[in-house]
């Protein structure tokens, strides 16, 4: 490590014009000065940026680094000043250490296998011919993400949680209100509340008159209201956000990329691949939080106890000492273990999921439209602020030759 105290004054929070799938380029300058950075958080306090890969991993399966939504009174950009964060509320199983986390986590482990998500794939497909259909009918130009991106992911989980069909649009609407990254504090406590009111109906009929969906299943055991609550959001908003966004995104990528969008064309049995290299190069969850618990040795220095830490996944899955050319969009690469779904305990629930999702999805919106393109230049393309968990697009407008 060359430089292990280089530091950041502030946490990068612009990507450069015309470069939207890389990370922000002070985070790329700072990885290549080395895997630890300093970095002043908005309140004044000292903590740590990770961008090296092997140093992400290693703090991701490290249980001295939490995850405990109490301890994160630290922003990048926000002072949080004297108040206090609250614990987690029961079920929000990401925002927890063990064995918290573990007794959420847990009875859902066995409902996203391999296989159960494999065996998922034929409904999936008839969920995308759907918004293909529904594409093809109304014709171009279009925005893919309210058309295909959103609706897809959010079906599928929706179905799987047992959500009613007529309440999916409304509800759609409420997340991407609060993970946008834009909205006021007002509104995002309306969609927020909303959302939490929402849920609790739900699991209240559910408990009532249980249907063949995952939570009814949950409302077998020993959980309480409240922690099914917890559960169904978290599912809910990552079984939907992050995949609409790599949709999107990955979209975005492949039209700007042709040669490659060829060799997928050329090769379908090459789209395994081409996900989990899109997922790298994307890396649309770009940073993690955590807290050290005590003092601890990471890299050669002394990370010390109650330090913020941020994990910056675009950087480490660009990652100069882990992949060759870590920048170019290569979808025969073969040198997997990208970090997108992360890694340790918290490692994503639905990764199996949304793979299944993206497997089918890209095929099958380049196979009905050959001819697919951007329907603006690509420096008009609205990007996500960096201020929003997941990075992506908040449009993109598209169209094809009839």
């Amino acid at each position: 490590m060359s430089d292990p105290l280089h530091t950041l004054t502030t946490m990068p929070t612009e990507r450069r014009p015309g470069c939207p799938f890389d990370p922000p380029p002070e985070l790329t300058e700072a990885r290549r000065n080395s895997p630890l950075n300093r970095l002043t958080f908005a309140n004044g306090r000292p903590g740590w940026v990770v961008t090296g890969y092997d140093l992400v991993r290693a703090v991701l399966a490290d249980p001295r680094f939490s995850s405990r939504k109490e301890l994160m009174r630290h922003h990048p950009t926000i002072d949080y000043g004297d108040i206090e964060v609250p614990p987690a509320p029961p079920g929000e199983f990401l925002l927890m250490d063990e064995p918290q986390h573990g007794r959420y986590r847990k009875p859902l482990a066995g409902k996203f296998t391999v296989r159960r998500m494999r065996q998922l794939a034929e409904r999936v497909e008839r969920i995308t011919a759907d918004r293909l259909d529904a594409m093809e009918e109304a014709g171009p130009p279009t925005d893919l993400v309210t058309a295909f991106a959103r609706p897809v992911p959010a079906i599928v989980i929706c179905e799987l949680l047992g959500v009613p069909y007529e309440d999916r649009g409304s509800f759609q609407d409420r997340i991407a209100v609060f993970l946008g990254g834009e909205a006021s504090d007002e509104v995002l406590i309306e969609a927020y509340t909303g959302v939490q009111t929402y849920l609790a109906e739900l699991v209240a009929a559910k408990r009532a008159d249980p249907t063949d969906d995952i939570l009814s299943d949950l409302t077998g055991g020993d959980l309480t209201d409240e922690g099914l609550r917890g559960m169904a959001l978290i599912l809910l908003t990552a079984g939907f956000d992050t995949t609409a966004n790599m949709l999107a995104l990955g979209t975005f990528a492949l039209l700007e990329s042709p040669a490659q969008l060829a060799a997928l064309r050329a090769a379908p049995g090459l789209v395994d691949g081409a996900v989990e290299e899109l997922l790298r190069y994307l890396s649309v969850g770009a940073k993690f939080y955590r807290t050290a618990l005590e003092d601890v040795e990471l890299g050669g220095v002394t990370i010390e106890a109650g330090a913020p830490v941020i994990l910056s996944i675009s950087t480490a899955n660009r990652d100069f000492e882990r992949f060759p050319d870590p920048h170019a969009l290569d979808l025969r690469r073969s040198d997997g273990g990208h970090l997108a779904f992360g890694h340790g305990i918290h490692q994503c629930l639905g990764q199996q999921l949304a793979r299944v999702e993206l497997r089918v999805a890209f095929p099958a919106l380049f196979d009905r439209f050959p001819t697919l393109r951007l329907a603006v230049p690509a420096d008009e393309v609205d990007l996500r602020p960096e201020t929003a968990d997941i990075h992506g697009v908040k449009s993109l407008p598209v169209t094809w030759d009839v």
